[in-house]
């Protein structure tokens, strides 16, 4: 099974607002060739919990086949979702939280919990905007985004 790491960020402008997503992707083949691809996208009118969910999704999505994936973000809502299974549980509640309130972004849950089931996948939460070469880069791409779909992030 090939080893990949990703890393992603979600930025917005606003909550809502005009926001965007970067990703980076990175494989180690066996002869020790690293490769990279980073990806980025955005919306006009989003939350940054959507960018965030948005992230993962497309970068699991390049994958072509069933990965171990070390997945690296500074988003709780993400890492937790996934990790502690509170995305499962919604969506076996018919995406109703423990108190019966309604989910979030249970479209974007949806998409990534099947995607995630592809893969073996290790989460690891990383401190935004301190210094982390890879987050500080999908923050980057992700601010991008936003400013291009109207942000005003300085």
């Amino acid at each position: 099974m090939k080893k990949v790491e990703i890393y992603t960020d979600g930025a917005c402008s606003g909550n809502p607002g005009p926001g965007g997503w970067g990703a980076l992707l990175r494989y180690r083949s066996a002869t020790g060739q690293v490769y990279e691809k980073e990806l980025s996208g955005g919306d006009a009118s989003t939350t940054n919990n959507r960018m965030e969910l948005t992230a993962f999704i497309e970068a699991l999505s390049l994958l072509k086949e069933p990965c171990a994936v070390r997945f690296c973000s500074d988003s709780q809502y993400v890492i937790n979702g996934l990790e502690k299974g509170w995305a499962k549980a919604w969506r076996a509640r018919g995406w109703k939280k423990a108190d019966k309130s309604p989910a979030l972004n249970p479209d974007l849950w949806a998409k990534a919990l099947d995607l995630a089931e592809r893969h073996q996948i290790s989460y690891v939460w990383v401190k935004g905007h301190a210094g982390h070469p890879e987050n500080e880069r999908c923050d980057q791409l992700a601010v991008a985004q936003s400013k291009a779909h109207g942000g005003r992030q300085n």
